[in-house]
C-alpha cells in the first residue's frame, strides 16, 4: 500500500517535471524565434528594407526578419496561423483581422491617420473626373485594400459610377502594378494610395511625364501596425515604443521604408468609419 502510493507520488512528480520541462523548452524556443515583421507588398527591394529590418532587430533585442507577401490575406494568414508577429494592415484587412482573428492595434504613420487615394491616368488621357471613366479600363489594386479598393469603389459609387457593370476593371494585386499598367496604357486609370504613388514618382519608379492624378478621394484612416493576439504585452510595447521613437532627420532612412514622418498611438475606434463603409459596399 505504501509502495502503491509512493509509486503514485513519483509518477505524480515526474508528470510536473516533464510538464515544467516542456514549458522551459517552449519559452526558450521562443526567445531565440526570429521575430517576423509582415508588410504591404510596395515595390521595394529587400536590400532597400534593409535599415527598417536592422533598426528592429536592435530595438527588439532579436533577429527580426521582414515579410513581404505577394496577397493583403496572406498577411492575415501569418498573423492568424503564429508565422508572423507585428504587421501592417490596411484598414479593410485590420478590421476583418480584429473580428476574426482578434489582433491589437498598436501605432499608425500620422499620413496613414489622414490618408487619401488617389485616380490615375495618362498625360494624354481625356480623362479628368471620375463620370469620364464610364466604359473605360480601369485598375483597382489588391482586392482587399483599402486604398486601392474599398475607397475607390465607394468614391466611384457616390459618382454616378458602378463598377460592375460601368466599368472594364481588372484588380492588379498591388500598388505598383496599378501604377505600372496605368503608365503602359494597359488600363485607361487606376486608383492607388497617395502616400505609395508619392514614394514611386519620387523613386523614379514611376514616370510624371507619363501619368497624372485627375481625382483624390477625402482623408480616411489606412493602414495600422498590429500585433497577433498571443504575444507578449512586453514585446508588444517594445515593438510600439520602437516605431514612436522614430524622428524625421534622424531616421529618415528608416521612415522612407515605411512611408511615414512619425508614428502615433493607434485605437480601434478610429475604424468606426471604415467599418460602416465596408458593410454598406458588402466587404465586411
Amino acid at each position: 500500500m505504501a509502495f502503491r502510493r509512493y509509486s503514485t507520488l513519483l509518477h505524480a512528480r515526474v508528470a510536473a517535471l516533464v510538464a515544467i520541462s516542456v514549458l522551459v523548452s517552449a519559452v526558450l524556443h521562443a526567445a531565440g524565434k526570429p521575430i517576423t515583421v509582415g508588410l504591404i507588398l510596395d515595390g521595394s527591394t529587400r536590400a532597400e528594407r534593409e535599415p527598417l529590418r536592422a533598426y528592429l532587430t536592435t530595438a527588439m533585442g532579436r533577429q527580426v526578419d521582414i515579410a513581404t507577401p505577394d496577397l493583403y490575406s496572406e498577411t492575415v494568414a501569418g498573423l492568424a496561423h503564429g508565422s508572423y508577429d507585428f504587421a501592417c494592415l490596411g484598414a479593410l484587412m485590420y478590421i476583418r483581422a480584429h473580428a476574426r482573428y482578434g489582433v491589437i492595434p498598436l501605432v499608425q504613420s500620422t499620413a496613414d491617420s489622414q490618408f487619401r487615394t488617389v485616380f490615375i491616368t495618362g498625360v494624354g488621357s481625356p480623362i479628368d473626373s471620375l463620370r469620364d471613366l464610364k466604359g473605360r479600363q480601369f485598375a483597382f489594386g489588391d482586392i482587399n485594400s483599402t486604398s486601392a479598393h474599398l475607397i475607390p469603389y465607394r468614391e466611384l459609387k457616390q459618382a454616378g459610377i458602378n463598377p460592375e457593370s460601368d466599368l472594364k476593371i481588372r484588380y492588379s494585386g498591388s500598388h505598383p502594378a496599378t501604377a505600372a499598367l496605368v503608365q503602359t496604357g494597359v488600363v485607361d486609370a487606376g486608383a492607388l494610395g497617395e502616400t505609395v504613388f508619392n514614394s514611386l514618382i519620387s523613386s523614379g519608379k514611376l514616370d510624371r511625364k507619363k501619368v497624372r492624378v485627375f481625382y483624390t478621394s477625402e482623408p480616411f484612416p489606412d493602414s495600422v501596425c498590429v500585433a497577433r493576439k498571443d504575444v507578449p504585452e512586453a514585446e508588444r510595447e517594445t515593438f510600439s515604443r520602437a516605431l514612436l521613437a522614430l524622428h524625421g532627420g534622424e531616421d529618415d532612412a528608416v521612415l522612407k521604408i515605411l512611408r511615414a514622418q512619425q508614428f502615433v498611438v493607434a485605437k480601434d475606434e478610429e475604424y468606426a468609419t471604415i467599418r460602416r463603409i465596408a458593410r454598406e459596399l458588402k466587404m465586411f
